[in-house]
């Protein structure tokens, strides 16, 4: 007699369903749309990769071109310490796919960190030819200076016009710096009451700018303060912090520091960490939010006063001035005039742009 057969317990996990993942039930094109939307308004690359790790259709999809071409410019602010072979590789792929954020940090990059001067310019030019502020204000600079070349590679009216340019697209730095040329004749015919107007406009555009930043913030009320314009001459020293700008300093008003973007801070942390190193007698440009590096010997402006510190522009100058050198500038009696052909000398505190490169924006509205 056959013994009966025994039932097989089914064990728990086989009793329950399989889970479907939703994600999965989703069409490619979908969840591109999904991805590009989270890389254009992503606030660190940390956002992308976090994504990328989590499964293989999903790090195929992340690098797919018109995820790419969508990218924000915070999703490129990679630090110095974590440049990689990767990272760059990344950034040639975001550049192939049409990203004009990703062509001027790359050009930034090879131009000033890797020395790649040719590469550089290309790739700042092609973010330029379509219209990218950064970049164009970027170009202009290095045409102001004669950047990676001698100092009769300066093209003056080429910085002008690449700054009215980016102004007209409202790139701020531009705008300053066109009121300076305009104000003082640097490369355009002097013309002080528009210079001054377009500085008052600069000042007026951050101002709305680190107003809209607050209206969106929660401690609103502690990013913006008003100060006693009647006391500022005998206690400015002590009650700026270096956390507060004096935009309108004429008017009063003092609001948090303007954020840097991550191409600049990508150059300061380079050289300041010790990645990169300056060639002999090169200087960083002193201002906190810029980074840029000479590319020969003298390259930059430096303070009129004290003449220790060292600019690109004379827009960063102006942004040191109220920002930090303010309170540290004394005038020094006597110091080298430190031009290619060397051995002037100039007098502290003499002011004007009339000796050398050196450069006073202490006056009137910066």
């Amino acid at each position: 007699m056959r013994r009966p057969l025994r039932h097989r317990q089914v064990s728990s996990h086989h009793k329950k369903k399989k889970k479907h993942d939703l994600l999965d039930a989703l069409p490619d094109d979908v969840v591109v749309s999904i991805l590009s939307k989270l890389t254009s308004t992503a606030s660190s690359p940390c956002d992308l990769i976090n994504v990328l790790s989590t499964c293989k259709r999903l790090n195929r999809l992340g690098l797919n071109r018109v995820v790419l071409s969508k990218a924000g410019p915070k999703l490129f602010a990679i630090k110095a310490k974590n440049w990689s072979e990767s990272a760059h590789r990344f950034l040639k792929n975001c550049v192939n796919a049409g990203n004009l954020h990703a062509s001027y940090t790359l050009g930034m990059i090879r131009f000033y960190c890797l020395e790649n001067r040719e590469s550089g310019l290309s790739l700042m030019a092609k973010a330029a030819m379509k219209s990218h502020a950064p970049a164009l204000y970027s170009l202009a600079v290095i045409q102001f200076n004669g950047s990676g070349g001698t100092k009769g590679d300066k093209d003056l009216r080429a910085g002008v016009a690449l700054c009215a340019r980016a102004s007209l697209l409202g790139h701020i730095d531009a705008l300053r710096e066109l009121g300076h040329c305009l104000q003082d004749g640097y490369g355009v015919r002097q013309n002080v009451a528009e210079g001054r107007k377009l500085l008052v406009q600069a000042n007026a555009r951050e101002l709305a700018f680190v107003l809209r930043a607050v209206a969106r913030s929660s401690s609103s009320a502690s990013l913006l303060t008003w100060r006693n314009t009647l006391s500022n001459h005998s206690s400015s020293a002590s009650s700026v912090s270096s956390a507060v700008c004096p935009l309108l300093s004429d008017y009063g008003y003092s609001v948090a520091v303007p954020e840097v973007q991550p191409a600049n801070w990508f150059l300061r942390e380079w050289f300041e960490s010790g990645r990169g190193r300056l060639g002999n007698g090169l200087r960083l440009c002193a201002h906190i939010g810029c980074g840029r590096p000479e590319t020969r010997p003298h390259e930059f402006r430096r303070c009129s006063v004290c003449g220790k510190v060292n600019y690109c522009s004379r827009g960063c100058q102006a942004l040191d001035w109220k920002l930090r050198h303010k309170m540290e500038c004394s005038p020094a009696e006597i110091w080298p005039l430190e031009e290619d052909g060397g051995g002037a000398v100039v007098v502290g505190g003499g002011g004007g742009d009339g000796v050398g490169n050196d450069v006073d924006v202490r006056n009137g509205v910066v």
